[in-house]
């Protein structure tokens, strides 16, 4: 929809601050497809430079933008191949670099990792950080939650085409920080005292948890263990993942 190809059945949506549709916004965005399908008699050299030129840009541009993306998706030495050559994993960069031939605002990605191996998801992640760093938004659709927490700001959740929740993935999702500790000689009041620091606060034989809202508690709670007697083996912030907050969020369907 925000590229145009499927038209909403109500409502309104903006690009770049302008309706969707905008042929002047469309020019500044870039798009991969997930089930892309490119001419596959060009070589990845002529595939850019077609792309270019349906961009507009100037014959002098793309001698300089095309050497430089192929180099960028890990493509120069077989920039003169055809693409039926290509493997599946080459044709995801050759459909990246297309994607930003010409250096656009926004940049719509729909699983571009899909049938990559371990350097070419790499890769991909650093193609992604290096957008964002130039200036530019990167709009990403992925199941691969890990990929996701890795390469991404922002992460929204959608069930059933309707946003069900959207969190910043700099700081903690649910707004607190969970810590497990692995101690000994810790006795029961010891940890009902962690009451002043946290609610939560439980322990498993060796294995002692509870949640603050700040770090800044950590290095109290530290102190007070150590000065209660207890030997502190281990003392570790945890991070719920993305793939534990996916299911917290979105529940688990038992039907797929």
């Amino acid at each position: 929809m925000f590229l145009g190809l499927v038209k909403p059945s109500d409502g309104q949506a903006l690009v770049l601050g302008v309706p969707i549709g905008d042929v002047n916004v469309r020019r500044k965005i870039g798009f991969l497809p997930e089930d892309f399908r490119f001419y596959t008699w060009l070589s990845a050299s002529e595939l850019l430079k077609l792309h270019g030129r349906l961009c507009g840009m100037t014959k002098a541009r793309l001698r300089e933008r095309v050497p430089a993306l192929l180099d960028l998706v890990g493509l120069t030495p077989h920039r003169e191949k055809r693409l039926r050559e290509f493997s599946k994993g080459m044709l995801q960069r050759i459909g990246l670099a297309q994607a930003l031939i010409h250096e656009p605002e926004l940049v719509f990605l729909d699983e571009p990792t899909s049938g990559l191996d371990p350097m070419g998801r790499r890769l991909v992640r650093d193609v992604i950080r290096a957008q964002r760093d130039r200036g530019a938004t990167v709009f990403l659709n992925s199941h691969l939650l890990s990929e996701v927490e890795i390469t991404c700001d922002q992460v929204v959740f959608i069930k059933e085409g309707e946003v069900v929740a959207g969190h910043d993935l700099r700081t903690h999702p649910d707004g607190e920080i969970r810590v497990a500790a692995r101690v000994r000689n810790v006795s029961p009041k010891t940890v009902a005292e962690l009451a002043q620091w946290s609610a939560s606060a439980q322990l498993d034989g060796e294995r002692l948890t509870f949640a603050t809202r700040t770090t800044a508690v950590l290095p109290d709670i530290l102190r007070h263990l150590v000065a209660a007697g207890a030997d502190v083996f281990e003392f570790t912030p945890e991070k719920l993942s993305l793939e534990d907050l996916f299911l917290k969020i979105m529940g688990e369907d038992r039907g797929l």
